[in-house]
């Protein structure tokens, strides 16, 4: 009887195995091929190609999980408009979008925190709040009704502020200026009497060329290069306090990213990671070149904005930020958050960074 009982067990037991085996297998074999859009135009450095880039994105995931996950990428206007992702991938048309939150103000005001604020974080910074401090479970939870899985995808470090037609002498220069200039940044201006203007990428030299708008924000010296703003404007403001850090962001429809096995899930978030750090440091080793060639070559003048200006900017910035998270629950919670962990780390930085920047940093000769 012992001898049977024995069989019999062994021969279930099999059974289930064998039963079991086959279902493991399928989950690991198993392949997803996937849509991703884009806020920007074809063959756009850093936003769509190059190190970092969505495009080298999409190329890690196929490596890394084996051709087991498959995105198929679309720029601006190949598949849908340029700002038109959110919703796409909210809806599940796409699976993924790649864009900056900052665009998604009208859904919520407290989204444009995880693009950049003015006077805020650096690169250094948003990413430790964002993969330390809170940021990210706060991100995903103002994008779960709307059935979106974000994620830090890219960064370009700080930015200029922009390109403009005629020189910024002080603050009467911005009473009815019409300027491009995406964001909370956006809104502070418009404090100022500037007509703000929210205008993709590549519409930017088009409407300064012809004087639709009187000045442009986009990126930095390598990328405004590449557009040909310097062919439009020659005041090129370099002060950066509109941001400091810009995140290129990274959403997944809830379900698509649900339907997953776990170790895809993991590639999408190393991958993402991954071109977050590749992005950052492709910006730092072409900027400054670009930036020589602009002066040197184009008659570009490159200077920061006046101090009054930039002290004025600053106390609208607060200003625009403590209304908005005294109207709107999520936005405060975002806002106190953001706030606090900034203001612990700015003790750091002024005894790191700072010190590194203003004391040590090009005080060797070689």
């Amino acid at each position: 009887m012992k001898r049977r009982t024995f069989v019999k067990a062994g021969l279930a037991g099999g059974a289930a195995a064998a039963f079991a085996a086959p279902s493991v297998a399928t989950a690991q074999s198993k392949t997803f091929q996937w849509k991703m859009t884009n806020a920007y135009g074809p063959g756009s450095p850093f936003y769509v190609t190059g190190p970092g880039s969505p495009m080298d994105f999409c190329a890690m995931v196929k490596s890394m999980s084996g051709g087991r996950l498959q995105i198929q990428h679309f720029a601006a206007g190949e598949l849908i408009p340029a700002l038109e992702g959110f919703d796409a991938v909210s809806k599940g048309t796409v699976e993924m979008n790649a864009a900056n939150a900052y665009f998604w103000a009208g859904k919520s005001f407290a989204a444009q925190y995880f693009t950049t604020v003015p006077f805020g974080l650096n690169f250094q910074g948003m990413n430790a709040w964002l993969y330390h401090g809170g940021g990210m479970q706060l991100w995903e939870e103002l994008y779960k009704p709307f059935d979106l899985v974000p994620m830090p995808m890219g960064n370009t470090g700080v930015q200029m502020t922009g390109w403009y037609r005629k020189p910024i002498t002080g603050l009467d220069d911005y009473k009815g200026l019409k300027m491009r200039i995406p964001g909370l940044a956006g809104k502070v201006y418009a404090q100022l009497g500037v007509d703000v203007k929210l205008l993709p990428g590549g519409e930017i030299f088009p409407a300064l060329e012809r004087g639709v708008i009187d000045a442009a924000e986009f990126v930095g010296p390598y990328q405004d290069r590449r557009l040909g703003l310097q062919k439009a404007a020659k005041y090129y403001y370099t002060t950066g306090w509109h941001e400091p850090s810009n995140v290129t962001e990274l959403i997944v429809n809830a379900k698509a990213w649900a339907s997953l096995p776990d170790d895809l899930q993991a590639i999408v978030r190393a991958a993402a990671a991954a071109c977050n750090v590749l992005s950052h440091t492709w910006c730092e080793a072409t900027n400054a070149e670009a930036l020589d060639d602009l002066v040197k070559n184009h008659g570009v003048i490159a200077q920061p904005l006046p101090p009054q200006v930039v002290a004025k900017l600053k106390d609208v910035t607060e200003q625009v930020l403590s209304d908005a998270a005294g109207k709107d629950a999520a936005v405060k919670k975002v806002h106190d958050s953001f706030m606090k962990f900034k203001a612990n780390h700015d003790k750091w930085a002024g005894i790191s960074e700072a010190v590194y920047q203003s004391q040590i940093r090009g005080t060797m000769s070689l």
